[in-house]
């Protein structure tokens, strides 16, 4: 089932599963934080790049897995096709 509170969001999300669509313009693309711990694992998606506030971006690979602390400033910066990661929330 779709989670219609991400309606206007450059996702879309089914269960612990996000998809990030490629078609949306970079600038929705937005630095934010979370509201809870969360592990993140690639799914799928090349060219996508994951920045942390005062970091340089690293590449996305499938099969990685790491973690972003609730209230951690981020930012994705788009790829070159749909990027799917599973998103586990902590706390």
């Amino acid at each position: 089932m779709i989670d219609v509170a991400t309606f206007g969001k450059p996702y879309w999300e089914d269960g612990e599963i996000r998809t990030f669509d490629i078609s949306k313009d970079d600038d929705e693309y937005v630095w934010h934080r979370d509201r809870t711990d969360r592990e993140i694992e690639i799914l799928e998606g090349d060219g996508w790049q994951f920045q942390l506030d005062g970091c340089l971006p690293w590449l996305l690979e499938k099969g990685m897995v790491f973690d972003i602390t609730k209230l951690e400033l981020h930012r994705l910066i788009k790829g070159i096709n749909t990027l799917r990661i599973r998103i586990v929330k902590r706390g």
